[in-house]
């Protein structure tokens, strides 16, 4: 511990004397290691920390398998009330079985109105999740029934940010969709789930709604017994549903059931992601490291003469080995004490772009995990980087470094093989990590490319959160609706108004048809298509192109006969060979009116952009809206989004406040929402693509500037040491030129041969990349050409300034040397 202490001491002292060197093994110390604290700390929260919730393990969520003809690649599926009924009744693996329900409500009456994200939830939900509230209870069971279900718990975040964190909140009443719902409790701030939900309200149905089979839009979370693995419950799962199929083949023919473990679900489609960026951080680590161990080299040719004196003194080669790593583990932790402050932005940074596919429950903050990892990292890169200058150190010869002047010294040849070694290393690295670069840049031009089917520019788009309780009748909220664009399109500077219930991009409703004049098919095998609710002027405002027939008018009311648009995918798809225009259809979820085909449209990205082909989709008009079928249960109002289009001299945002006070006029407590351009939603919506782009391209300018730095200071060591060699070479008729290429090919042959692994290491990484690139191969030869050409460029321009310095080697001087 003396010794120790002693080469602590020393260390402290070279590494003031030596700033430059200091400062720059500290900085890159801190860019690997910081970068990697970040992605580690989004990763512990997500990925590692366990969830919130009592024996997380044991969670499940329980998803309906649809038909695959039916809905091809989708392997989940909401569930029905009546199916989950069976399934808590029959099923024996589970403890404990939950329903629940998106929902949104109005929160008025003090403040401004808003919109708030609610889940509508059985009475056994928190206690399936063994979640206890900060202030108040939970459910009881008889809350689910009509007329006690006025009641509501608030989440950590709405309790803070709308109700001042006063916990004497519980017990008072609060405005949901104008009704007085009493606060009953507040969970903590680890509780959020689902993601989404700012409250949760008890799920009331009635018997008939209950009954339901046909429509599916229900989640379900379930707790398995002890003992009772996900394989066991899978198999019950599957009986169970196979009966179901067998009871009720109109609604469940070859449905089944998906078992999936509650992280899993949480956290699955942002995994690939965060092991990705986990892995191109570990690289950027490992090319400091190299590149730290390269300038250790070169700092210890001035040592040769000190170790060797004190070798000569008794010196063992582990006394020799520690004072050198001493001193780089000390650079490593302030490196690391650096990376911990720059990884407090970078987090903040992935939370920020990631936030939509994070599961809200993680805690993303530099916990003790954090640290401790951030504490060993720091240790294993100062012991990585610091073991190789330093065994190099104790192979020297005793009597040529004694002699240290009189040129190279044996050790020399063994020495450059490291180096060069480890600038292999880098090259190979940064090149697997610029082509990774390249190909998720790539893939975000291909996406932003892709033909949507709709023009975004000068377009303006907002949420109207009309609630439930808002309108009593389809007919009320087209009437409102209808006045909103009345007035919107009298505003000066307006090209066109609509609006519709989902707007691309966002997938939205899915329904089955019937085709009048084809068979028909059983309820489980009915063709489904993309239904989406508009009004006139919607098509006009987005410019999608009319191929056939006409557009939707204001004379298409509830009391005309009813009409739909269709896309072209579906009118290829059900009458390939006849004539659309004229053709009837029926909605399987309000089969009261038959509705006639009046137009053909283009197509439109229903789906995100990554989606394969195209969705066929069928419009109906918001004022032919009928409540649906009794089976289905009451009427509730659906939210729109409204569509501006402004002339091309105006700028779409500067219009939307007067469009707020025209809703306002109308309506002073309905709450607009989502207000942005449509250019800015449709960026929104690759936002992870983006940013996942963005990132690796950070990681992969990171990585170049580092072995820049190294193959620099290997090229500057190589000409320190032969600049009696290369002396000698000029005094015998050496042209500078001779020289230059001499020292230029120095860097290119270790800069070649990283090439070469580096090649190979990308197509074995093109392999991962492939689940979160679009429209690009893993094996892109221009890319690979590109990252090759820019490594190879950087390597001569690494290579100048010491090509230079050799030659300004004065023959006459160095052949006095010693």
């Amino acid at each position: 511990m003396s010794n120790l202490l002693q080469d602590i001491k020393q260390a402290l002292r070279g590494l003031r004397k030596d700033f430059g060197f200091t400062a720059a093994v500290i900085l890159a110390m801190a860019l690997g290691i910081g970068a990697n604290t970040a992605i580690f700390s989004v990763v512990n929260s997500v990925l590692l920390r366990p969830l919130p919730f009592g024996n997380p393990d044991q969670l499940v969520q329980v998803w309906e398998k649809p038909p695959q003809r039916q809905f091809p690649g989708i392997s989940e599926f909401p569930v029905s009330p009546a199916n989950y009924r069976d399934w808590q009744s029959q099923s024996r693996s589970f403890d404990k079985m939950a329903i629940a329900k998106r929902a949104r409500y109005d929160l008025t009456g003090s403040g401004e109105p808003m919109s708030v994200d609610a889940e509508a939830v059985s009475g056994e939900f928190f206690s399936v999740l063994q979640a206890k509230p900060e202030f108040g209870r939970i459910f009881m069971q008889e809350e689910d029934q009509q007329g006690r279900n006025l009641v509501v718990i608030l989440g950590h975040a709405l309790w803070q940010q709308h109700f001042g964190s006063d916990a004497k909140i519980v017990g008072q009443t609060i405005r949901l969709d104008d009704q007085k719902y009493t606060v009953i409790g507040i969970m903590d701030s680890a509780f959020s789930y689902p993601s989404t939900a700012q409250l949760w309200t008890p799920l009331t149905m009635t018997d008939q709604e209950r009954a339901v089979r046909g429509e599916r839009h229900f989640s379900v979370i379930a707790r398995l017994k002890p003992g009772v693995d996900l394989k066991q419950a899978q198999a019950e799962m599957n009986t169970i549903t196979g009966q179901i199929a067998q009871s009720f083949p109109a609604e469940d023919a070859e449905w089944g059931a998906a078992l999936i473990s509650l992280r899993e679900d949480l956290v699955g489609d942002v995994r690939p992601t965060l092991l990705i960026l986990m892995g191109a951080v570990g690289f950027v680590l490992l090319i400091a490291c190299a590149n730290v161990a390269n300038l250790g080299m070169a700092r210890t040719l001035n040592k040769r003469k000190d170790v060797a004196i004190r070798k000569a003194l008794g010196a063992s080669r582990g006394r020799v080995i520690q004072q050198v790593v001493s001193e780089s583990v000390l650079l490593s932790l302030a490196g690391g004490a650096l990376g911990l402050f720059l990884a407090r932005f970078g987090t903040t940074l992935i939370v920020k772009f990631l936030g939509s596919d994070l599961p809200n429950s993680s805690e993303f903050e530099l916990s003790w995990q954090v640290l401790v990892f951030t504490l060993l990292i720091s240790v294993a890169t100062g012991l990585l980087a610091g073991f190789i200058p330093a065994w190099n150190l104790t192979k020297i010869n005793m009597n040529e470094a004694l002699k240290q002047g009189l040129g190279r010294s044996g050790s020399d040849a063994g020495d450059r093989r490291t180096r060069a070694i480890l600038v292999v290393s880098e090259v190979a690295l940064s090149l697997m990590l610029l082509i990774g670069a390249g190909l998720m840049t790539q893939s975000l031009w291909r996406l932003r490319a892709v033909d949507r089917g709709f023009e975004t520019a000068q377009t303006v788009t907002m949420r109207l959160a009309i609630a439930n309780t808002k309108f009593d009748s389809p007919a009320r909220q087209a009437e409102f609706t209808q006045e909103v664009l009345l007035r919107t399109r009298a505003m000066p500077s307006i090209e066109a108004a609509g609006a519709i219930d989902s707007l691309p991009l966002k997938r939205g409703s899915i329904q089955p048809i019937e085709i009048q004049g084809q068979p028909t098919a059983p309820g489980a095998k009915k063709p489904v298509v993309s239904v989406r609710l508009i009004t006139p002027g919607y098509r006009d405002t987005l410019r999608i192109p009319l191929i056939k027939g006409r557009d939707f008018n204001d004379a298409d009311t509830a009391d005309r006969p009813p009409v739909v648009l269709i896309s072209a995918s579906l009118a290829k798809r059900f009458w390939q060979n006849e004539n659309p225009i004229g053709q009837h259809v029926t909605l399987a979820f309000f089969p009261d009116k038959v509705r006639e085909v009046v137009g053909v449209i283009g197509e439109v990205k229903q789906q995100n952009l990554t989606a394969p082909g195209v969705s066929p989709t069928l419009y109906v008009p918001v004022s032919q809206v009928s409540a649906p079928a009794p089976a289905l249960g009451k009427w509730r109002s659906f939210p729109l989004s409204l569509v501006v289009r402004t002339s091309p001299n105006t700028n779409p945002s500067s219009i939307v406040p007067q469009i707020i006070q025209n809703v306002r006029q109308l309506d002073s407590q309905l709450p607009v929402e989502g207000t942005s351009t449509l250019e800015d939603y449709v960026e929104d919506t690759i936002s992870k693509q983006r940013f996942n782009m963005l990132l690796l391209n950070a990681f992969a300018g990171m990585a170049l500037v580092l072995t820049t730095l190294g193959i620099y200071s290997v090229l500057s060591y190589t000409v320190r040491r032969r600049s009696r060699e290369i002396g000698i070479r000029m005094a015998l008729g050496a042209r500078v030129g001779n020289v230059l290429r001499m020292v230029v090919m120095d860097g290119l042959k270790p800069t070649i041969a990283g090439v070469v692994l580096g090649v190979g290491g990308a197509l074995l990484l093109g392999r991962v990349l492939a689940s979160v690139i679009y429209g690009v191969s893993t094996t892109d030869v221009a890319t690979f050409a590109v990252g090759a050409l820019s490594l190879m460029g950087v390597s001569v321009l690494a290579s100048l300034a010491p090509a230079y310095r050799a030659t300004r080697v004065q023959p006459v001087e160095t052949l006095r040397e010693d």
